[in-house]
């Protein structure tokens, strides 16, 4: 399975140090609230308290008719939109985009990550600059709502989580209206079709056209 390092650049996020203490990125959700709460505490002055264990850098635009519970961090120069719904324990980049109606609970997204039309993520981590298309979601909790087990090829990974959403790494591409079922993976700069159904782990540098059609980029 792909680890922390192999997914991520941990030096474009505040939870670098957070991360490196574990090896899959799916072991930090379990104590992420913690973290952010305990981050938010050691902020600068450039980050405002708007309510408490809600930080948003001085540099950020927040719509007035966006949610945003606690706890959460939003970094510099991220924008939030209108209607955006962020339910909390959410750590939000630098440079991001949170855009209309797209709804966030228990997530990482590094710096410039965009989500910006009708998105879902949650109990996922959104490498750097990777971008979700419209109406893309990241399903957290299976159908049947048993522990989510994470698979590549032959190889399974339990994560004895009942809420596992999408691990995607630096530079992904997700195209508009797709599903990232519990537990998916993607490697560094993939591409996902739009309306696409994916399970699993997608290679890095790959596109993924659908579950029998998945190239190498050039």
């Amino acid at each position: 399975m792909y680890t922390i390092s192999e997914l991520f650049d941990l030096t474009r996020t505040e939870a670098r140090g957070y991360l490196s203490d574990f090896t899959y990125p799916f072991e930090a959700l379990e104590g992420l609230k913690a973290f952010i709460e305990t981050l938010g505490e050691t902020l600068g002055e450039e980050y405002e308290e708007v309510c408490p264990k809600v930080w948003v850098h001085t540099t950020a635009v927040v719509s007035p008719t966006a949610y945003i519970g606690a706890p959460c961090i939003i970094g510099a120069h991220t924008e939030v939109r209108h209607c955006a719904f962020i339910r909390g324990s959410a750590l939000i980049g630098k440079n991001c985009v949170v855009g209309n109606s797209t709804e966030i609970k228990n997530a990482i997204l590094f710096d410039g990550v965009q989500a910006p039309h009708y998105n879902y993520i949650g109990d996922s981590i959104l490498g750097f600059k990777a971008h979700v298309g419209a109406g893309a979601i990241t399903s957290n909790v299976k159908s049947d709502k048993t522990p989510v087990v994470l698979k590549d090829g032959e190889r399974r990974m339990e994560t004895g989580r009942k809420k596992v959403g999408a691990m995607l790494g630096d530079f992904v591409e997700v195209g508009c209206n797709s599903v990232l079922n519990p537990g998916t993976i993607v490697g560094r700069r993939a591409s996902v079709y739009p309306l696409s159904c994916v399970r699993g782990t997608v290679r890095e540098n790959a596109i993924y056209k659908n579950a029998n059609e998945i190239v190498v980029k050039e």
